[in-house]
């Protein structure tokens, strides 16, 4: 996450808070000192998981409404299985109390959207004791193959939901495409840029963070959260992620493409480290711990994951590796769980022996890096890797939330990505785009590249920015981060082509997410080449010329070395509403809140 949820939370005070605040308020390219432009800086058989916790359940009673009202997803796609999801969710929100203690839930996963060739079906007993969550790992599948599921319960029908397996292990596929995610604030903006998503088609979506905000209602830009405080109970919790997962943009993303998972800060609380809270005093260890398992199962009483990152209390294994072909592996960090608290100085943060992600998960990170036979190594970080100075000129200023502040196991890992293959870094939390290249010690500019990362921006929180007052701040900023290519402030996200010879990563970005009638285009496009580390972008030199404060952002979207004889990347431009033609086998985002009513046809598997 990126800090507050407050849009006067811009400016950075190292002595007067404990907590990080992170970067100002919109958008830059890196290479030149000056002003690159208005919008960029650049520079150099099935197994249901239900069942224990701690909610109760009334007596039963009808159910009124909308019965799979929060839509249907899929996740962690293996090449024989897939997680689906859905949540028979009561007429209260919030509320686990007005229904039977356990609600019989079946469900249907066929060849087609049409459902004349049910593959498996079964039926689940979704419980009060997990908010009625299904999570159902289908097995036995064929690899790198579309499917279509489907839910029923308590008379009713979801909406159909399509999700696709992994390439078979052994296999070469020609190319996997993931669209990169996070950090989505309700109060901030509409999800609207999820409709280009979808028109992308990728294989998977990966959403590394910030999944809902716990901001109190008053908090709020475009939309109000729910509730009058911040979620710390498990009932307001749910009563967030039922909120989020109304949205008919996010609704239908998750109905057409599997997701992988992980959280960052929001999802418990802000900038939360390991057992400490943002405000230890308030918030001292055991009650803190209470707060974070009520988060945690509400988490994933929400996600497509499977029974192994179910919580127990107020610990989960969330880390993870999934794998696509001989292509790519694909290792999904937890940087919150196991961190120290956030450093408070320089001298702090560079001291032996302070931890982000731990000693047991990096060595099983480098480990399944080492051993993973692949030709890419993707690293899911909720948080920045990559050095950020936040001082312009002599000295430095970091950012103690990211791995900036475990200077000594951030740079013991970098050691490792020297002997890794091909150590690519996606990243959420800053709410900006950095493209970066990974050094092996970013004190030294003639230092070693490593690696590359993406940080992905965010999809709607901190809203529209002042992308002039963004330039203005980052200009001066950027000779002191050489390693960046290129930063930009706009809401959207990135999409990442992978091939055996190369990353293609294209930025999308959207116009504005304060209203329902963002435009997206194509912003910028960067390639990472098979055994060459680190990140070039195309059709840009090493610097980038300045560009007057008072051009467009289409003008300035793609500034380079030489305007007039470079070539711009492509501006194709895709209205975001809910009209937008898409592959009619995708399901719908028209009646993503209402059901249909059951069918009797249950085959049995």
């Amino acid at each position: 996450m990126r800090g507050s949820d407050n849009s006067n939370d811009n400016r950075i005070d190292a002595k007067a808070i404990r907590r990080r605040r992170f970067l100002g308020a919109g958008a830059v390219t890196l290479g030149g000192a000056g002003v690159a432009g208005v919008t960029q800086l650049a520079g150099g058989g099935a197994v249901a998981s239900v069942g224990g916790s701690t909610a109760t359940a009334g007596a039963g009673t009808s159910v009124s409404g909308s019965v799979f009202k929060l839509g249907v997803a899929s996740g962690d796609p293996l090449p024989t299985a897939v997680v689906i999801w859905t949540r028979v969710v009561p007429a209260n929100p919030g509320s686990s109390g007005i229904l039977a203690p356990t609600v019989a839930v079946s469900w249907e996963l066929a060849a087609d959207s049409g459902f004349t060739r049910i593959l498996r079906s079964g039926t689940v007993n979704a419980t009060s004791t997990l908010g009625y969550s299904v999570h159902v790992d289908v097995t036995g599948l064929s690899a790198a193959t579309d499917y279509w599921y489907r839910f029923k319960a308590l008379g009713r029908t979801s909406r159909t939901g399509r999700t696709r397996t992994a390439p078979a292990a052994g296999s070469s596929p020609d190319r996997v495409r993931i669209a990169l995610a996070s950090c989505q604030n309700w109060a901030h903006g509409y999800f609207t840029v999820y409709q280009d998503m979808r028109a992308q088609d990728p294989d998977l979506v990966l959403f590394v963070g910030d999944y809902i905000y716990e901001s109190s209602a008053y908090s709020y830009r475009v939309r109000r959260h729910e509730g009058s405080s911040a979620p710390v109970t498990l009932a307001q919790y749910r009563a967030r992620h039922e909120q989020y997962n109304t949205d008919p943009d996010l609704q239908a993303m998750r109905a057409s493409t599997p997701f992988v998972v992980v959280f960052d800060d929001h999802e418990v609380e802000q900038d939360w480290a390991g057992d400490k809270a943002n405000d230890p005093v308030a918030w001292p260890p055991a009650k803190f711990l209470a707060r974070r398992a009520a988060a945690f199962q509400a988490y994933y009483e929400h996600m497509p994951i499977r029974l192994k990152q179910k919580p127990s209390g107020p610990d989960v294994q969330m880390y993870r590796s999934l794998d696509f072909g001989t292509l790519a592996r694909l290792h999904v960090l937890d940087t919150r769980q196991y961190r120290d608290d956030q450093a408070s100085t320089q001298e702090v943060a560079k001291e032996a022996g302070r931890v982000i992600v731990g000693t047991a998960q990096r060595d099983w990170l480098v480990n399944s890096m080492r051993t993973a036979g692949r030709k890419w190594n993707l690293i899911a970080s909720p948080v920045m890797m990559a050095e950020t100075d936040l001082l312009a000129g002599v000295g430095k200023l970091w950012e103690y939330d990211a791995w900036d502040g475990y200077q000594a196991e951030r740079n013991a890992l970098l050691a490792d990505f020297q002997d890794l293959r091909n150590p690519v870094v996606l990243t959420g939390d800053r709410h900006r785009t950095i493209v970066s290249d990974l050094k092996l010690d970013f004190a030294d500019p003639d230092s070693a590249v490593v690696g590359a990362e993406f940080v992905g921006t965010s999809l709607s929180s901190n809203g529209d920015e002042d992308l002039e007052a963004f330039a203005a701040e980052w200009a001066p900023k950027l000779a002191d981060n050489p390693h960046w290519k290129m930063i930009d402030a706009r809401r959207g996200y990135l999409l990442f082509d992978i091939s055996a010879d190369g990353i293609e990563a294209t930025l999308r970005t959207i116009s504005t997410v304060v209203t329902k009638n963002g435009t997206t285009s194509t912003a910028a496009v960067f390639r990472v080449s098979d055994g060459v580390p680190g990140v070039r972008r195309d059709g840009a030199g090493t610097e980038a010329s300045p560009a007057s404060p008072g051009e467009s952002a289409k003008e300035s979207a793609s500034p380079s070395a030489d305007p007039a004889n470079s070539p711009s990347p492509t501006d194709t431009t895709t209205p975001t509403d809910p009209a937008t033609p898409t592959d009619s086998t995708s399901p719908s985002p028209t009646g993503s809140v209402t059901d249909v009513p059951a069918t009797d046809a249950t085959p049995t598997l």
